[in-house]
C-alpha cells in the first residue's frame, strides 16, 4: 500500500519566475491545490506555502496529504523538503516530487520511483538533504530540450510560448487525474495512464 503523505512542487520564488519551465511542478502542486480546494499558505518553519487536502484513490478511500511549495530558489528546495519530513516522520518512499524534466517532451509526464538527479539542482538538493535517499518518488513534468547544454539556463528559466504553456497544463491536469491510482500503490496504473496519454 502506497501512503503518499507529501507532494512537493518545484520552482523558484517570485513573481519573475511564476510561469517559467523550470517552475513546471510548483505550477502542478497549485493546480492540485485549486482542484481540491486546499488553500497554499506561507509557514516559515516549512520555507514555503502549504496546505493539507483530502485526496481521493481509486478504490475510494480518502487520504490526509500535504502539500508544500518551496519558497527557497531551486537549489535549496530540500531545505524544505527535508523541515516538514522530518517534524512530520515522513519517509522519503512516502514523498512525491513534482519537477520539470528536459529529457521528456512538452506535453508528457511521466512517474518515477527512485533514481540520481540527473543534474536537476532542485533533485540534488532534495536527495542530498534526504540524508542521500533516493527512493522519494517523482512526478516527471516534460518541457522538452533546447537542443544544447549551454542555453539549459535560459531555457529553463524562460516562459514557454502560449501554446508550449497550454500543453504544460493540460498534462498537469492529466497527472492530477492519474494521482488516484497512484495514492492505492498501483503506481503501474498511474503511469500507464499517463503514458496512454499522447502529447
Amino acid at each position: 500500500m502506497s501512503a503518499i503523505q507529501l507532494i512537493v512542487g518545484l520552482g523558484n520564488p517570485g513573481r519573475e519566475y511564476e510561469e517559467t519551465r523550470h517552475n513546471a511542478g510548483a505550477l502542478f502542486v497549485t493546480e492540485l491545490a485549486r482542484h481540491y480546494n486546499g488553500t497554499l499558505k506561507s509557514e516559515a518553519k516549512f520555507y514555503g506555502d502549504t496546505a493539507r487536502i483530502n485526496l481521493v484513490d481509486s478504490q475510494g478511500h480518502s487520504h490526509d496529504v500535504r502539500l508544500l511549495i518551496p519558497s527557497t530558489f531551486m537549489n535549496r528546495s530540500g531545505l524544505a523538503i527535508a523541515a516538514m519530513a522530518t517534524f512530520y516522520k515522513i519517509a522519503p518512499e512516502d514523498i512525491l516530487v513534482a519537477h520539470d524534466e528536459l529529457d521528456i517532451d512538452a506535453g508528457t509526464a511521466r512517474f518515477k520511483q527512485g533514481g540520481g538527479h540527473g543534474g536537476h539542482n532542485g533533485l540534488r538538493d532534495t536527495i542530498a538533504t534526504l540524508g542521500n535517499n533516493k527512493n522519494f518518488h517523482r512526478l516527471r513534468i516534460g518541457i522538452g530540450h533546447p537542443g544544447s547544454s549551454d542555453k539549459v539556463t535560459g531555457y529553463v528559466l524562460n516562459k514557454a510560448p502560449a501554446k508550449e504553456y497550454q500543453m504544460m497544463m493540460d498534462i498537469i491536469d492529466d497527472s492530477i487525474r492519474a494521482l488516484p491510482h497512484a495514492l492505492t500503490g498501483d503506481w503501474a496504473k498511474a503511469m500507464n495512464y499517463l503514458h496512454s496519454i499522447k502529447a
